[in-house]
């Protein structure tokens, strides 16, 4: 993911002012890279981090929709990354297309962008086909949504045609860069170093979820039904128990992405064209020419930020075929 933010110092006592309404919030579940994210995740792995993710799921009564990249299905452990995905249908949950490859519109062709998403369609679109369903939601990979209007709109009616939805970002915790250290110290049997951060994963989201709903109040006079965007992770795997607990000291009710998207927020027009990622909230935010409050939006720590690096660059892909 590429989300970029910029902190502005001057609005922290804008963002501070701002009082939190008393009644409960709505949320919705969304988890991407399914059927497991993380590049040198095993069969093994996969199982057991979809195994515990979903039960996880269950036993706190939330649904969910995951996003599928069908490139993660090329592989000799085809058979078991299907069964994934059906474990995910079998447990109540939604599936929606990420793309084939997790491609960007901003770097390719609309025409190859397309294709690519169409192919994404393959095995998951028979999978709900067979429980008399059909995909429905699209999520952007970056959350890159296409360098020119005539892309952007090109990808858009095409999407439309066929039956998408797009599914927006209105809350995210940059699970994706806690993930790969928190993965790597279990592989190095480093317990403690774990479990440190993985605190500081559920650290930054309880100081991430105050920030969305502080951002929203801020922009909207009103907090909005947010779209939370998590990853389907190991980390996600051991931690769903600790955002339960978050959620619930925020007041918000988890419900579908269906419920989610009537909020009238998701009714505004998307009008960003360019290369950065940007969730919803700034999208907005930049239409309406009004600032969010940056000056307190809270920094992953830096020794995270560092490890994950270095973990993009050393680790392998996984082979896909």
């Amino acid at each position: 993911m590429r989300i970029r933010f910029a902190a502005i110092g001057a609005l922290a006592a804008l963002a501070l002012s701002v009082s939190l309404p008393a009644q409960a919030g709505e949320v919705a579940l969304t988890f991407d890279d399914l059927p497991v994210f993380g590049k040198a995740s095993s069969t093994k792995q996969g199982e057991e981090t979809t195994k515990k993710l979903l039960g996880s799921l269950r036993r706190h009564h939330f649904v969910a929709i995951g996003f599928v990249n069908e490139i993660q299905l090329a592989r000799a452990d085809r058979q078991a990354r299907t069964d994934m995905l059906k474990q995910w249908l079998d447990a109540g949950m939604e599936l929606g297309n990420h793309s084939y490859s997790h491609v960007s519109l901003n770097d390719t062709p609309l025409a190859d962008y397309i294709a690519d998403v169409a192919r994404g369609d393959d095995v998951t679109g028979k999978l709900l086909a067979a429980r008399g369903r059909a995909e429905r939601w699209y999520r952007y990979p970056y959350l890159e949504t296409g360098p020119t209007l005539a892309a952007k709109q090109g990808f858009e009616q095409w999407l439309s045609a066929h039956g998408y939805r797009i599914a927006p970002v209105t809350m995210e915790n940059s699970d994706w860069q806690f993930d790969p250290p928190y993965a790597d110290a279990l592989k190095r049997g480093d317990r403690r170093g774990a479990k440190r951060i993985r605190q500081q994963y559920i650290d930054y989201t309880a100081a991430a979820v105050d920030w969305y709903r502080k951002a929203s109040v801020a922009l909207l006079g009103r907090e909005i039904d947010f779209v939370f965007l998590l990853h389907a992770s190991r980390l996600n795997g051991d931690s769903i128990g600790a955002l339960a607990r978050i959620l619930a000291r925020n007041d918000l009710k988890v419900v579908s992405l269906d419920k989610a998207m009537q909020d009238s927020a998701y009714k505004m027009p998307d009008d960003y064209v360019g290369p950065d990622g940007n969730e919803w909230l700034e999208r907005w935010s930049q239409a309406m020419h009004k600032p969010l409050p940056y000056g307190i939006f809270p920094n992953v720590p830096q020794s995270i930020v560092t490890a994950s690096d270095r973990l993009d660059h050393d680790t392998p892909r996984m082979p896909t075929n």
